[in-house]
């Protein structure tokens, strides 16, 4: 892979880490996330090798339903509460639908079984990336 790109992969890595980690409001922490995850997946398909694009896939597939369900977290709770604030989550579905979607984006049990197989079909750099930076957003 290009130097430049490698290195503005990084940068959007970081840039989504800070995005999420220091907003306020449900959508900037939902594009913080997103930018994280859409960064990663050319870094987990750079080697043109059948295992690694499967391992692509399924992380994709696995944080974008995750993302879904963030989303519609925060509807709910913006519904009953009239507001987009993090610190207001009050009514019940809410908080538990956020709970099942940040254990599916963090690799927690019980949502853990796609992680060894993400972890199997990528490098060694990539896969330390994925057990580290890539759970500090959520």
């Amino acid at each position: 892979m290009n130097p430049y790109i490698m290195s503005i992969l990084m940068c959007n890595l970081a840039l989504g880490a800070i995005i999420t980690a220091a907003s306020y409001h449900w959508f900037l922490a939902w594009v913080g996330l997103e930018l994280n995850t859409l960064a990663i997946i050319p870094i987990l398909a750079k080697h043109h090798h059948p295992r690694a694009t499967e391992a692509a896939t399924k992380y994709f597939i696995i944080q974008a339903t995750a993302s879904s369900i963030i989303l519609f977290s925060s509807i709910i709770n913006a519904w009953y509460t009239g507001t987009w604030d993090i610190t207001q989550l009050t009514t019940q579905p809410a908080p538990t639908m956020l709970l099942i979607a940040l254990a599916m984006k963090l690799g927690l049990a019980p949502m853990h079984f796609w992680l060894p197989e993400v972890m199997q079909g990528t490098d060694t750099t990539t896969a330390f990336i994925i057990a580290t930076w890539q759970k500090l957003p959520p």
